[in-house]
């Protein structure tokens, strides 16, 4: 027990601090953003004053009011980055995930993304609508004959800007057994791209048998510049001696994102370094900009 009551109190002091993080982020502009990108490849962000059949009055991030004739316009998109404090705040292209577990929110339709955990387990993912996504992969161990396939559709009804509600399962082919594994889960994100906080719930299954008590999965993301962000991954697993702890940090572009983290197992005799270390990449196709 004494691995869940440190893990507990963890969790306690994350949830308690989270919303003074909340408040305290920086605040975003709630006015829609486009992104144009010119005939000449140069692209402009900021916001529609007006328009009319040959052009589109438009003012940048940094204030410049500018005529710009739609001819000379290759593509025009509203843009899921944000101002904060004057400046644009890029959208994090793997927003759907944490570490490795799920976040409340949803894949748009034409999303996807390709993403590699701890070198040995590819991921792909890509929205089939605004709110189903689905999801899948297969483990490449070298020199073995045998690999894991797994497959993870999510369903996301609930999308309400600062609160995204999903539900999902993640079903694992293991070979020469009968009894495959996984888990089935429920995933809530409250909060902006500047912090957010994950909670979820999932129960276990091998075969036929469903677990009688739920694992507990809480998490939370906090933005410190335009391309990086601490993240923390923390898992309380029913009857086990030892619970996860992650922390670490997540470093991204406008498609792709980079993952390292610690992971400790609380109330495992450890000796010299505590943590293991975590890996993951994310590319993101289709994304909105």
């Amino acid at each position: 027990m004494k691995a869940y009551r440190i893990l507990s109190v963890f969790i306690y002091c994350l949830i308690l601090i989270l919303p003074t993080l909340l408040s305290a982020a920086p605040d975003s502009t709630q006015a829609i953003l486009y992104r144009i990108e010119l005939t000449d490849g140069s692209v402009l962000m900021g916001t529609i004053l007006s328009e009319d059949e040959n052009s589109i009055q438009f003012r940048t991030v940094s204030e410049l009011e500018i005529t710009i004739l739609k001819d000379r316009i290759l593509k025009r998109e509203v843009s899921s980055a944000k101002i904060v404090e004057g400046k644009v705040w890029r959208s994090d292209p793997n927003r759907t995930r944490l570490f490795f577990a799920p976040t409340g929110r949803a894949l748009k339709s034409g999303q996807g993304y390709f993403s590699v955990y701890e070198i040995f387990f590819p991921f792909i993912a890509v929205g089939v609508t605004d709110f189903l996504a689905l999801a899948g992969g297969l483990s490449l161990f070298p020199g073995s004959s045998e690999q894991l396939f797994y497959l993870a559709p999510k369903i996301t009804p609930i999308q309400l800007g600062k609160f995204d509600l999903s539900a999902g399962v993640l079903y694992i082919f293991v070979p020469n057994e009968e009894d495959n594994a996984g888990i089935f889960y429920g995933v809530g994100t409250y909060g902006s791209q500047s912090a957010s906080l994950t909670l979820g719930m999932g129960f276990g299954f091998s075969g036929g048998d469903v677990a009688d008590k739920p694992v507990f999965a809480v998490g939370a993301e906090l933005r410190s510049s335009n391309s990086v962000a601490f993240i923390t991954e923390n898992w309380f697993i029913p009857d086990s001696e030892y619970q996860i702890v992650s922390f670490g940090l997540r470093f991204f572009g406008e498609n792709l994102a980079a993952d390292f983290g610690l992971i400790h197992p609380a109330g495992a005799d450890t000796e010299g370094f505590p943590f293991f270390p975590w890996i993951g990449f994310a590319y993101n196709f289709g994304a909105v900009h």
